[in-house]
């Protein structure tokens, strides 16, 4: 069976004016969504101590050595504000710009709030634009060569029905993570300071002087003590193996236009709802817009020959299926509503081989596979994140002496990833990029947890194994 060897991947793989109209619906998103408490209350943040959201917090001097009295005067200063704002005929204008701000954008903040000519002379709109100026010149250039790489797999939403004694057990286990884990992570991480950045943050594809493709590192501009990441999530396909041991069946564009997941209740029933990591993560930077750089998510990687998100797409698995077309229209919507919400899209091969060393005419047919199946529903993509954590080279940068890499190449891909246990491990080539992942699952929890020396633990700059780690799981976890 397939997932006998698919669980096997890991632990040893090392803004002219403003439009009116524009504004208004901006104003209405922002207001209805989750985020307008974060907007119109930034002024009454509790700032924890690693500096969350400094940067767009105007600072107070002389702060009151008296707690009652400190916290009366700020409860009366915000109120204030938000009066100011309410009564500001530039409130819709300013309430997108701390948005953008909030994101570590003010470039975008500042043009907008500059460009809104009708309200020059508002001074709250004046107070924000040079308060952002101000936040700007603070920012400090992240090391691209420094920035860490974690990677789930699915998350178990029902941890009783996927370790459930059954043979599937020990390799949910393995490589899974529970919902309870991940959220736990994500607001660790976030309290530590970390801010989630997009692959192509880190490098970007341009031409030299005489016109050639290379590849430079990208210019991520963050205030002191953030940390920026890179997350991803492999085989988000929901495979038949999975059904009923209590995961999401698909994803779905939501009622709100975003993405989301179905899944099956116990009465068979569907409910649609934040059952996986993409509605999870969506939900989280709602509430906590500062954990994303410039509206950042998480990669997403597909194979092909099972579906994607939860649709079958490939006619050479489901020749005879009724559905399939409606399927494969319906993946490339939702493949192009992730798009569109900041996620970048991915390669987990057609067939989920190890690509290093699965033979020379199946690594073709593989790959050209995956352009006419799978690329040609969710449009151009240039990432790769190998399947077992593998490679197609050792640790010497890639050249077209590798055949392997020049296909991949050919068919467009310039951003390659692997699995590596380092706390970051990053290579630029003339035109490619190539970074190592950390997998945040059961087992390398588990391998924290009951490594003694806190110095020889991998985990331990993002979070503490054991704050982490769901009791429901089966222990020890196994490596298979």
């Amino acid at each position: 069976m397939f997932f006998h060897r698919h669980r096997r991947r890991f632990g040893r793989k090392r803004h002219s004016h403003i439009v009116p109209r524009l504004l208004a619906a901006a104003g209405c998103i922002l207001l209805l969504g989750g985020g307008a408490y974060f907007i119109l209350h930034r002024d009454t943040h509790t700032e924890p101590a690693s500096g969350e959201n400094a940067d767009i917090v105007i600072s107070q001097d002389n702060p009151s050595t008296d707690t009652n009295t400190q916290e009366s005067a700020s409860a009366s200063e915000a109120s204030g504000t938000e009066a100011l704002l309410m009564d500001s005929p530039a409130a819709e204008v300013i309430a997108s710009a701390r948005l953008l701000a909030a994101g570590y954008d003010y470039d975008a903040a500042i043009e907008l709030l500059r460009s809104a000519e009708e309200y020059a002379e508002d001074p709250l709109l004046m107070e924000e634009l040079a308060s952002y100026e101000t936040a700007k010149d603070s920012l400090v250039q992240v090391k691209v060569s420094e920035v860490t790489h974690v990677f789930f797999h699915s998350l178990i939403w029902d941890p009783a029905k996927a370790f459930d004694g059954e043979p599937d057990q020990d390799g949910y286990n393995q490589v899974m993570t529970t919902v309870d884990e991940f959220k736990k992570i994500i607001q660790t991480m976030y309290d530590k300071g970390y801010v989630l950045v997009r692959l192509h943050d880190l490098a970007y594809e341009t031409t030299d002087e005489n016109g050639n493709p290379v590849m430079k590192a990208g210019t991520i501009l963050l205030p002191e003590g953030k940390i920026p990441f890179v997350m991803s999530q492999d085989d988000l396909c929901y495979y038949p193996y999975m059904n009923g041991d209590g995961f999401a069946r698909r994803i779905v564009v939501g009622a709100d236009g975003k993405p989301t997941c179905e899944m099956i209740l116990e009465d068979g029933s569907v409910s649609t709802g934040s059952y996986d990591l993409v509605p999870i993560l969506e939900d989280f930077i709602q509430e906590h817009p500062d954990f994303s750089y410039k509206g950042a998510r998480a990669v997403l990687a597909f194979t092909g020959y099972e579906g994607i998100l939860g649709y079958r797409t490939s006619p050479s698995a489901y020749a005879d299926s009724d559905t399939l077309e409606e399927d494969r229209q319906t993946a490339a919507s939702v493949a192009q509503c992730l798009r569109d919400h900041g996620w970048e899209l991915a390669s987990h091969s057609w067939g989920h081989l190890n690509l290093g060393e699965v033979e020379w005419d199946r690594f073709q047919s593989d790959t050209d596979k995956w352009e006419s199946e799978v690329e040609s529903l969710i449009g151009e993509t240039d990432i790769i994140l190998f399947p077992f954590g593998s490679d197609i080279g050792d640790w010497h940068p890639y050249s077209m002496d590798n055949d392997r890499f020049a296909y991949l190449h050919a068919a467009g891909f310039r951003y390659f990833c692997n699995v590596d246990s380092n706390q970051y491990w990053v290579q630029i080539g003339d035109d490619w990029f190539r970074q190592g992942r950390r997998n945040l699952d059961g087992y390398r929890l588990w391998q924290d947890m009951i490594t003694e020396d806190i110095s020889a633990r991998r985990l331990e700059d993002l979070f503490h194994a054991e704050d982490i780690f769901d009791p429901a799981r089966p222990t020890p976890v196994p490596d298979m």
